[in-house]
């Protein structure tokens, strides 16, 4: 399912992308964002998680592109989306009709996408046209930027690497956020759904104690800076093993963490425990 694009046309979209961003104030810098975003059903609901998503979208500058890394895309490889209009993608079940019919037809960015793959020496990055947004990406910007009017594109998670791989790949894309380039990435930092309490649904704030101590731990290191405990976080203890049973929600926290400057700025944001066994908490940087 995943096809190239010529490389013969590589080099100009890559110069397409250098003159749009061109356009960008040099003393700019994109701040980058990890989102903890939860149900799908977050896409239509206008609650307090939402709420925190709108008003750090208010606060930033618009982006000339966005580049997403969320938890539903993973490859055996790394992978970005090329595609001028990328397709919606309801990758999910047992949810309203009315969920199912929502389009995000925001355009793509095959430059970006070059400028991407030219960027990344330490793995080959292969330029996709066959998946479009899935709704770790979408049910965030409908939110975020309703409008659909700003290119936007997925970079992979290959699931064959370790989290050290991610973390060092991100680092290699720090200058996209000089090109007004907002990178966002797309999960839950505590994420088990096979122990979710299905009975607390309608209680706004329920986590599990376990859940509860890894996401303070985890909270205290992306304060603290500690990257490194957090890339290691298999290490972290029994709360830790049951909060990332497995690490699609969790790598895009890294691929952020990466991301960021000396002296800059940490936010959290979205701090809060939903049935049980996820955390919304959210993460802004600059």
């Amino acid at each position: 399912m995943l096809t190239a694009i010529p490389a013969s046309g590589l080099a100009s979209k890559v110069d397409e992308f250098k003159k749009i961003a061109g356009t960008f104030p040099s003393q700019g810098i994109m701040p980058v964002l990890f989102l903890g975003h939860g149900s799908p059903m977050n896409a239509l609901d206008d609650n307090q998680f939402v709420k925190g998503w709108k008003s750090v979208g208010l606060s930033l500058e618009k982006p000339k592109a966005i580049l997403c890394i969320s938890a539903h895309w993973e490859t055996s490889g790394t992978f970005v989306t090329a595609m001028e209009k990328p397709r919606t993608i309801h990758d999910f079940g047992g949810f309203p009709q009315e969920l199912f019919d929502v389009q995000y037809p925001a355009p793509g960015s095959p430059s970006l996408a070059g400028e991407t793959v030219n960027l990344v020496t330490k793995a080959k990055v292969g330029m996709d046209d066959q998946w479009g947004l899935d709704h770790g990406c979408w049910s965030l910007l409908k939110q975020i930027f309703p409008k659909a009017d700003i290119p936007v594109i997925q970079l992979s998670l290959d699931q064959r690497q370790p989290a050290q791989y991610h973390y060092d790949l991100a680092k290699e894309l720090a200058s996209l956020r000089k090109s007004g380039v907002l990178i966002i990435g797309s999960g839950n930092l505590v994420h088990n759904l096979r122990l979710v309490a299905w009975e607390k649904i309608d209680y706004p704030e329920y986590g599990f104690d376990w859940a509860l101590e890894a996401d303070a731990v985890m909270k205290k290191l992306i304060l603290s800076g500690d990257h490194q405990q957090l890339i290691n976080y298999q290490s972290l203890g029994k709360a830790a093993e049951l909060s990332v049973p497995t690490p699609e929600h969790y790598l895009p926290l890294l691929y952020v963490l990466a991301l960021k400057e000396e002296d800059e700025q940490v936010t959290i944001f979205n701090d809060k425990a939903v049935m049980g066994s996820l955390t919304m908490t959210s993460v802004k940087i600059g």
